[in-house]
């Protein structure tokens, strides 16, 4: 019997086709009298269209058509989550065309689309459209744009509010406040990011006049999703003339899960011209079309009693969701968001209060970690700073709270279902060497620097479910997932997830359960993934679901198999099907030495020279759908160490140590580039990355140029390690990684530069706390002494 896959370190299948440029991604498809789209963009924030004049455009060299909002006569882009505000009234859900009809609500709003046979062709003519606004004021500030006066940008979203919604005992929050013997307070910003995926979206639409049916091409995480909304809310196409197909993409980080006016626009012009139709972002419009993350401005009060036992904590957060409502930017700064300000912690009063406000930015949405980032940056930036006011520990302070027992009812919805989190607390505190760092303080002090010292104790909820309680809560599809096992005569076989892979290794890992659990070669397994045709259904990859509800829709046909296997192999063995017994396949008569192999048996269903055809139909495929019955919930300690020089305010990180608990690992190394990559992004949002806009609305960082990106050099050698609690409610134990890193990291490194900065009363350092403003920080705080 072949060595256990599953805890192998392998490398991953898929990268020998990008190493060596075999990989095929949406811009790389080319089709039969291919034509190129290029959009037309607002340049204003805020502002009526009076007229628009296609006529210069249309003799230009080479354009095929011009198109604007009066011609795509289609639905608004949908959102897939309805929001209940505190009134029980549903949210404010102004429509979203795909081109601007009448009024565009951010700089990069489609306005027109010129197709045309080239791309420089589609973008000059894109540059003769002549379009009249009347310029409006703009409001890009969440909290502004509720003050009276503020413009109004939508009829139907009075003072711009789409909703003011809660969790939460509030009366018992407040009798916990009553009775505190100490509370702390901190009013912190969670600040806007860009996504950046090195892919940038694309989409390439064809129509097919033979059937009268549609396929696209995109750079998309979940194609299915992409199909059901375009078919059913915006375009109304019977699903079954829609093929989507999501080739190789090239990153996504949540910037990809969600349904775009392009792709719209796209697949609609195709059967218009009755040409392919591609389109693929420029940088610059990458900036100001994805869609945008984060964006919290939130006021947090914890409740102590006298000896640092949390006793309630109260959160007020307004999320800026930008012009109009993506695909799911109802559930962040709520479902995603709230339902984890218990942290790790046994609080036991908590209530939030969330009010979602439309301004003229990029919409926003999902971005790795989604929710559980804000959640995180919230508890442990307070839990933090009441240590210190505390004068206790802050390792001390979290374990004197730390839940120990499970299952744990949280006060905002959830239920854990396990963890240890002084296991990994523990040994993120050896590998961090803590007890050395007073001296390495010392020696930094010698030489006129800063250093701190930060923590974060992170917990998420990952794999969203199950879906009739989702639904419960808004959500407007299934969040299941599928999955097919096809067992060729040979003993190969082929798997078919609805889960997609975009950097994640799906093709590796998945191949390494199958494997395992079938007794074959991991070169004997094909993946295959993110073509609709093919796949029977799926919801997509995202909120790091792949391999505990993909994965296990996968293991759940691998069930049928095998027990199909059984009836097979009690036939060939002449033995009673309760007799027969299963190991990484091998069927063996229990008791016996009689066995036959899972490529014995598979061969046997599809050649049934001597088979019982009455009572079993030939082949082995099977499929399953898996609905979780509870969310998955990763957790883990993290340390960060941080040197700064007060003179320029430059942040060294030192040291950063990150333990998870990610239940059940299939493969060690791939996780460990999960996590290297999430820290990157989260250290990116706490010391470099911004979006900003300036009071008319204009993207102030709309290019690498202005927007900066964490680079090797900003990055430390990481030190990680994992702790295992398997997950109890799927059969493989696993919790999920992919955003783990982003989500722990800016809590731990903000925490470390306050410590640093306790010398001159700091309490807070906004995000990202780039050297202008740690400097800026220490210079206010004492002038005189920083002169």
């Amino acid at each position: 019997m072949n060595a256990p896959l599953i805890g192998a370190r392998i490398e991953r299948k898929e990268d020998y086709r990008f190493l060596t440029g075999a990989g095929q991604y949406t811009d790389d498809v080319t089709l039969p009298g291919q034509t190129h789209a290029a959009f037309v963009r607002s340049p204003h924030a805020h502002a009526t269209i009076k007229s628009v004049d296609k006529s210069k455009a249309l003799k230009s060299p080479g354009v095929l058509a011009v198109f604007t909002g009066e011609d795509l006569k289609v639905g608004g882009l949908p959102c897939g989550w309805l929001i209940t505000d505190v009134n029980g009234q549903p949210m404010k859900e102004p429509v979203h065309p795909s081109l601007a009809q009448g009024k565009v609500r951010h700089v990069g709003d489609q306005v027109a689309v010129v197709i045309a046979e080239t791309l420089d062709q589609a973008q000059d003519a894109a540059g003769l459209v002549e379009v009249d606004y009347g310029v409006l004021p703009a409001v890009v500030d969440a909290v502004k744009a509720r003050a009276k006066g503020a413009p109004q940008l939508h009829e139907v979203a009075p003072d711009n509010t789409c909703y003011v919604w809660a969790i939460g005992d509030k009366g018992a929050c407040d009798a916990a406040f009553a009775k505190a013997a100490h509370v702390t307070k901190l009013d912190l910003v969670n600040n806007r990011l860009i996504p950046n995926a090195i892919e940038p979206r694309a989409v390439n639409g064809l129509y097919s006049r033979a059937d009268d049916s549609y396929t696209l091409y995109v750079s998309s995480q979940n194609p299915h999703v992409e199909r059901l909304l375009m078919t059913a809310f915006v375009l109304g196409l019977p699903e079954h003339k829609v093929r989507v197909v999501a080739p190789d993409v090239g990153g996504g980080f949540g910037s990809k899960i969600y349904l775009y006016a392009e792709d719209v626009v796209v697949t609609w012009a195709s059967k218009q011209i009755n040409r392919p139709v591609k389109w693929t972002a420029e940088r610059s419009e990458s900036f100001m079309s994805d869609a945008h993350g984060r964006d919290h401005v939130t006021t947090v009060e914890l409740a102590m009693d006298k000896d640092g036992k949390f006793l309630g904590l109260r959160v007020k957060t307004t999320a800026n969701v930008g012009a109009y409502l993506s695909t799911f930017a109802s559930c962040v700064p709520t479902i995603l968001y709230a339902t984890l300000l218990a942290g790790q912690y046994t609080t036991p009063a908590i209530h939030c209060e969330v009010t979602a406000v439309f301004t003229n930015t990029v919409p926003v949405d999902a971005y790795r970690g989604a929710g559980r980032p804000e959640a995180t940056y919230v508890v442990e930036r307070i839990v933090e700073q009441a240590a210190r006011e505390m004068k206790l520990d802050p390792v001390e302070i979290r374990r004197r709270n730390f839940i120990k027992a499970f299952p744990y009812q949280t006060p905002v919805a959830l239920m854990y279902d396990t963890g240890n989190y002084e296991a990994t607390m523990s040994a993120a505190i050896e590998m961090a060497d803590v007890a050395g760092f007073p001296a390495r303080r010392k020696a930094s002090e010698a030489k006129g620097k800063l250093r701190g010292l930060g923590y974060a104790a992170y917990i998420e909820a990952c794999g969203i479910a199950p879906s009739n309680i989702a639904g419960a809560l808004g959500a407007r599809a299934g969040l299941f997932e599928a999955g097919e096992v096809r067992m060729h005569p040979t003993g190969s076989c082929t798997v078919f997830t609805g889960s997609h892979s975009h950097g994640q290794g799906h093709e590796t890992t998945f191949a390494q359960v199958v494997a395992d659990r079938l007794g074959i070669p991991m070169e004997s397994v094909d993946i295959v993934h993110g073509d609709t045709s093919k796949v029977l259904f799926g919801m997509g990859t995202y909120g790091s679901r792949s391999i505990a509800v993909g994965g296990t829709a996968i293991y759940k046909a691998l069930d049928k198999i095998i027990a199909k296997g059984k009836k097979i192999a009690a036939h060939l063995l002449e033995a009673a099907e309760t007799d027969i017994e299963y190991d990484r396949g091998i069927f063996k008569v229990a008791g016996t030495d009689k066995q036959k192999t899972i490529g014995e048996v598979a061969f046997a269903a599809y050649v049934p020279h001597n088979y019982p055809l009455d009572k079993l139909e030939p082949g082995l495929n099977e499929n399953a759908f898996y609905d979780p019955t509870n969310f998955t919930f990763p957790a883990g300690s993290y340390v960060c160490e941080v040197e700064i020089d007060p003179d320029t305010g430059v942040t060294k990180i030192e040291r950063f140590t990150a333990v998870d608990d990610f239940g059940k690992i299939i493969n060690p190394m791939i996780v460990e580039g999960q996590v290297h990559g999430g820290l990157a992004q989260g250290i990116g949002q706490a010391l470099l990355e911004g979006c900003r806009y300036d009071e008319t609305g204009q993207l102030v960082t709309g290019s690498f140029m202005d927007y900066s990106m964490p680079r090797a050099v900003d990055l430390p050698n990481f030190q990680i390690d994992t702790r295992e609690t398997a997950c109890t409610h799927n059969p493989l134990g696993v919790k999920g990684c992919g955003e783990a890193g982003a989500i722990g990291s800016p809590a731990a490194l903000i925490n470390a530069i306050t410590d640093a900065l306790q010398p001159y009363g700091i309490t807070d350092v906004a995000m990202p706390a780039s050297p202008q403003t740690v400097w800026n920080a220490i210079q206010k705080a004492t002038p005189k002494k920083a002169a």
